[in-house]
């Protein structure tokens, strides 16, 4: 099967899991009802995901990919750093509280043996963050931003940004912002940001 065809297969089995995770939660979700609800053999299944583990690395990382594409494509077009970050931030916390990343969230939250939180870490934060960190120190470099006298750039503008929104989106005490909310959001977040650290 080619990359192209296989990609638009695996996108649409992970719908399918998002769908029954939202019904049944993470461990009342088997490898089988995925397949069956995807038309997809429990064969492809196992020999795609390897388990039901390997799915849900396979989902944060798809879910994390524009973001990390879009960071990727604008350092490839020597987009000045503060125009990267307006660019990239909305997306990023569109991402960050949208339904398929607090299904992830409240899967690993459920998991005690912490196997899922650590996926999630590994394929969604440690991959988006470094690429943050680069566009940030560019924006020293550049003169744009000073660092904070305490800790690091990247993960004083997470804060800004984020906050405990996505645990409140978590624990169902706080609805999806919409896109006006959340470009509205990001946009204060890089305005903070600016007066925090204004070199």
């Amino acid at each position: 099967m080619r990359r192209e065809k296989r990609d638009a297969r695996m996108a649409e089995i992970e719908a399918c899991a998002y769908r029954l995770f939202a019904e049944t939660g993470f461990e009342g979700t088997s490898m089988l009802a995925i397949a069956k609800a995807a038309k997809a053999s429990n064969e492809t299944m196992y020999r795609w995901y390897g388990d039901k583990q390997g799915l849900f690395a396979s989902m944060v990382r798809r879910n994390a990919a524009d973001v990390g594409t879009a960071l990727e494509a604008a350092a490839r077009d020597q987009v000045p750093a503060l125009d990267v970050l307006a660019e990239v931030a909305p997306a990023l916390l569109g991402m960050l509280l949208g339904e398929r990343a607090i299904l992830l969230n409240r899967a690993a939250a459920s998991d005690p043996s912490g196997e899922l939180g650590r996926l999630l870490a590994e394929s969604g934060r440690e991959t988006v963050l470094p690429l943050i960190s680069n566009v940030l120190e560019d924006a020293v470099a550049g003169g744009s931003l000073q660092p904070p006298p305490d800790g690091g750039l990247a993960p004083l503008f997470m804060r800004l940004l984020v906050g405990d929104q996505q645990v409140r989106r978590v624990i169902g005490v706080l609805p999806e912002p919409s896109t006006e909310e959340v470009a509205r959001q990001a946009s204060q977040a890089i305005a903070q940001l600016q007066r925090l650290c204004a070199p």
